[in-house]
């Protein structure tokens, strides 16, 4: 069976776009909605192929994760960063239930950046049924999307098999998705005129989305920047400013350390990547960080019993933890602005060299040019 796979626009690979209707959408209205007072959100669902051989392209999703968080956080709405949530399925894999349609729901919708990297990470291929409509219908009907019209809503799927197969009609499907103002995108693993003979850019047309198709057998090509050093260095600082609570903090700081080492293993531009999306201020872990917590609350130190926090914390009075939250979060706010303006000058370092060079075509910048587009289209505006 043919292999494929796609993830948020991670993955690095030669792409040629064939149809964008992103320059003509118009946002769904709704008269019916009702204001919920709630952030403005850009939710992404990654809909991934893992049946068999996908595992370079797997390793190229890896690659791109947090060069696409970095393009998300670049897109305001009336001048404030909107939330960001990610979700993550996979289908087509012989491993899940015949009865749910190879489909399974590997994260919700989340801003827990790290748990979307670690699953990622852990992802197995093995060979199976595509059925592109069950797993659109799935997403659009189980994942929490939020109401608010402002909101930028968006699936991406990806694979090499032809797009109408299973008990789903995938124009119901995607019609039902775009009643919920949910975009659809399609990526095709393959020549762009089979992905249209397979009726993967009927998809996109339907889903008033973007179609495009890869070379999913290419690596990722980086750029190394005199800046990467420095930024890791700065992001080894980071991490000790991070304060864990509650019954999973000392295992989602453990995954913190591990999603880096993760980056890292992918490459030093990864790593790279990911320090300078830790600098952002989506990177938040207010569930389990006692100080982004406090930012959301300050008054959780007084809610929060001394037998969650780290032991050596344990015998501290409320006050005496306040002046140690105090301390790391302008410790943590020195460090994220030192990242940020080291990576600025590295993005400048990356654009002047992709001008000498005729630039990879890969994945993460057909995504990115993408969201770019609809997020234009829908009032956001991109401040670099």
């Amino acid at each position: 069976m043919k292999s494929i796979l796609f993830i948020s626009a991670l993955l690095a690979t030669t792409i040629s776009f064939a149809s964008c209707n992103y320059s003509n959408a118009k946002p769904i209205k709704n008269a019916t909605i009702t204001k919920t007072g709630e952030n403005t959100k850009i939710q992404v669902a990654l809909l991934l192929d893992t049946s068999n051989s996908m595992d370079g392209l797997i390793d190229q999703a890896k690659s791109r994760l947090w060069n696409i968080v970095n393009t998300l956080t670049t897109l305001k709405y009336s001048g404030k960063t909107p939330d960001i949530e990610i979700a993550l399925y996979e289908y087509g894999n012989d491993g899940l239930a015949q009865q749910s349609n190879y489909i399974r729901q590997v994260t919700p919708l989340t801003t827990d950046l790290d748990l979307i990297s670690e699953k990622l990470f852990a992802l197995k291929t093995n060979g199976g049924n595509e059925y592109c409509g069950a797993v659109i219908q799935d997403a659009t009907k189980k994942l929490h999307w939020g109401k608010e019209n402002s909101n930028m809503k968006l699936i991406y799927i990806a694979g090499n098999e032809a797009f109408d197969q299973g008990g789903v009609n995938y124009k119901e499907a995607i019609s039902d998705a775009i009643k919920n103002d949910i975009y659809v995108n399609t990526i095709f693993c393959g020549s762009s005129l089979e992905g249209i003979n397979t009726f993967w850019k009927d998809g996109a047309d339907y889903g008033k989305g973007k179609y495009f198709n890869i070379d999913s057998n290419l690596s990722v090509q980086y750029v190394a920047t005199p800046y990467d050093d420095q930024i890791s260095k700065c992001n080894v600082k980071i991490n000790t400013t991070y304060i864990g609570y509650g019954a999973k903090g000392s295992s989602k700081k453990m995954n913190q350390e591990a999603q880096d080492k993760n980056a890292q293993g992918v490459s030093a531009a990864n790593y790279a990547e990911r320090a300078v999306s830790k600098s952002k201020a989506v990177y938040k872990n207010e569930s389990w960080d006692l100080v982004d917590r406090v930012k959301e609350d300050p008054k959780a130190i007084a809610k929060i019993k001394k037998e969650e926090l780290p032991a050596e914390l344990q015998n501290k009075s409320d006050a005496e933890l306040e002046v140690i939250v105090t301390k790391k979060t302008k410790e943590r706010e020195a460090i994220q602005k030192e990242i940020g303006e080291l990576g600025k000058k590295r993005q400048q370092y990356i654009d002047a060299e992709a001008k000498k060079t005729k630039s990879q075509d890969d994945l993460g910048n057909a995504i990115n040019t993408s969201i770019v587009a609809l997020a234009k289209a829908k009032g956001y505006t991109v401040e670099r």
